[in-house]
């Protein structure tokens, strides 16, 4: 009880002001910086999303000693990887000591050889905007969100991740990938469907990802201009736009009808799983 009063008071004392803020908004830890809790939001039928219990971010290494004590002081209970088993391996989460991480692939059996090469082109920006100008690179996203939706690896790891969620002994929990835009952005802007807050909030919540990661951006994206690259090509895989989304929700609707649909005969979740969910993360005043 001791422990749990401490970390309380600690809590409270590193993000007093960033509780105060509108959801949404980061958290304001430096070397986390798309570090952000997931509630706060109203729905649709009056009620919250409850704070504290999910947070979304980008990945956890490279995280300075000070921000290592603000992370702890979140009171984690699990970690969901989202990314894959060599980007794990590449940058290992940094988390603190008793939480548990769970790996899930979202990518698994998912052709990434295209996404790869692009990414790998941008050291040439004028061969890169050669290869991916005129729409390609958006093109490219796009379909990679509709695997999001779809493919048989990302249906088992967001089934895992959901069914993980619906568990409050696993809470209070983090998910990311890379950036915490693309994988954890379909993440979050499905549990938040599903938990009835509107579609135009949940595509905000999504952008907001460009706002928390605009100093680590923009200095990537002006030296591939500057170099003659083409700003639109960079800026496909540095930011997160509106048309990813929602290719992403009309793969949903017509292969599954909806978000039930989804989480029932995608991600094999049903009715009794949803409503778990609800329960754990919703509350009426």
């Amino acid at each position: 009880m001791t422990h749990r009063i401490l970390r309380s008071l600690v809590l409270a004392a590193v993000f007093v002001l960033p509780a105060l803020a509108a959801p949404g908004d980061s958290l304001g830890v430096p070397s986390i910086p798309n570090l952000r809790d997931a509630g706060g939001y109203t729905t649709t039928d009056g009620a919250t999303l409850r704070t504290g219990l999910l947070y979304r971010s980008n990945q956890l290494h490279g995280v300075s000693e000070e921000d290592r004590a603000k992370l702890a002081a979140l009171g984690l209970v699990t970690d969901y990887d989202l990314r894959t088993p060599d980007e794990i391996a590449a940058k290992p989460d940094e988390i603190p000591d008793g939480v548990a991480m769970v790996a899930l692939d979202v990518s698994a059996g998912t052709d990434r050889s295209a996404l790869k090469a692009m990414v790998a082109s941008l050291d040439d920006p004028v061969a890169a905007s050669a290869a991916w100008g005129g729409g390609k690179a958006d093109a490219l996203l796009i379909a990679a969100y509709r695997d999001l939706v779809s493919s048989p690896g990302a249906l088992a790891g967001y089934r895992g991740l959901f069914l993980g969620l619906g568990e409050p002994g696993h809470l209070p929990a983090i998910m990311h990938c890379t950036a915490g835009k693309d994988r954890t952005g379909w993440a979050a802007a499905a549990l938040l469907t599903l938990l009835g807050v509107d579609r135009e909030t949940v595509i905000a919540d999504y952008l907001r990802s460009n706002d928390n990661l605009s100093l680590t951006a923009a200095k990537r994206i002006d030296d591939f201009v500057a170099k003659g690259g083409d700003r639109e090509v960079i800026e496909v895989l540095m930011k997160v736009k509106r048309q990813f989304l929602e290719a992403a929700f009309a793969e949903m609707e017509a292969r599954y009808g909806g978000i039930e649909g989804y989480f029932a005969d995608g991600l094999g979740i049903d009715a009794a799983g949803q409503q778990k969910l609800r329960a754990v993360f919703l509350t009426r005043s």
